[in-house]
């Protein structure tokens, strides 16, 4: 019962012409979700807030990751209440959220991101060169870049189109690096029909998250950065740390990367405090005492 129900939501998802990332990641977030209620031979529309609060301590202690959890129980919540109304109650509004602390965005530095795209080599050289250009000019999420058709690519007024957060388009703007990295690229890029992706895998389809990942990972080790450490997302986190300690702008930055909330964007605020206190702290009185 629980499974069907699931199967349910996600199909009605894809009538709403949802985005495969979207369902996929509300999949894999529903069902182990519905796997342990199953197990548990509990009716998912009788539960209440304490059965799932249970539930969220079985997977996980990360406050960031029962928050996704539980805003994805709450879209589905709000399927069975109001869409197919199989239930009457939502439980998931009586579960109090867990505080997120603030976390600090990792970002490599000016030098560093100059060695990275240098480190560029190979068969693909002019793909990964774009795809690692695009990342840092352009502070786009890894869902973002994959989502770029080649024909949202506006050479004419250098912009691209991208699918963000909440299936929402984004307009975004292309730097001149951009516009010579993409040029250069599609110079080599395979011509395939029917196949509207930018950025092509090898098997000339539109490049997965792993492989993307796999590929930024890849030029991190041969740029001799800390592979660990850094990721793609810290190559959006790089290009917005950039752009602020350059401008400080923090409501252009804000559409920049698309954040619907302003306090999210106040993170990179936080890197400008930390080098105003390194500048002061270079003043060589600055640890004189008596």
């Amino acid at each position: 019962m629980s499974t069907q129900l699931m199967e349910s939501f996600l199909s009605y998802l894809k009538d709403k012409k949802k985005s495969e990332n979207t369902i996929k990641s509300y999949r894999y977030d529903l069902t182990p979700f519905a796997e342990y209620f199953e197990s548990q031979k509990i009716n998912i529309t009788t539960i209440k807030a304490k059965d799932i609060e249970s539930y969220l301590s079985t997977i996980t202690s990360k406050a960031s990751s029962m928050n996704r959890y539980m805003s994805s129980l709450q879209s589905f919540y709000k399927y069975l209440m109001n869409i197919i109304q199989v239930i009457d109650y939502n439980p998931i509004p009586r579960l109090e959220r867990p505080n997120i602390p603030d976390r600090k965005p990792v970002f490599l530095k000016e030098a560093e991101a100059l060695k990275l795209l240098n480190s560029v080599i190979g068969e693909h050289k002019e793909r990964d060169y774009a795809i690692l250009t695009i990342f840092l000019n352009c502070c786009l999420r890894l869902s973002e870049l994959i989502s770029i058709d080649i024909n949202k690519v506006d050479f004419e007024n250098q912009t691209i189109t991208v699918i963000g957060k909440g299936d929402k388009e984004r307009e975004v703007d292309l730097t001149p690096s951009c516009i010579t990295a993409i040029n250069n690229y599609l110079k080599v890029r395979q011509k395939v029909k029917g196949e509207e992706a930018l950025f092509l895998s090898e098997r000339n389809r539109r490049m997965s998250t792993s492989t993307v990942q796999q590929l930024v990972k890849k030029y991190i080790g041969i740029a001799n950065l800390d592979e660990e450490k850094y990721h793609t997302h810290s190559l959006r986190h790089t290009g917005a740390s950039l752009i602020y300690k350059k401008t400080k702008d923090i409501r252009t930055l804000q559409e920049i990367l698309g954040h619907s909330d302003i306090k999210t964007t106040q993170i990179y605020t936080h890197i400008d405090k930390e080098h105003r206190k390194s500048v002061a702290n270079s003043n060589p009185l600055s640890n004189i005492s008596i």
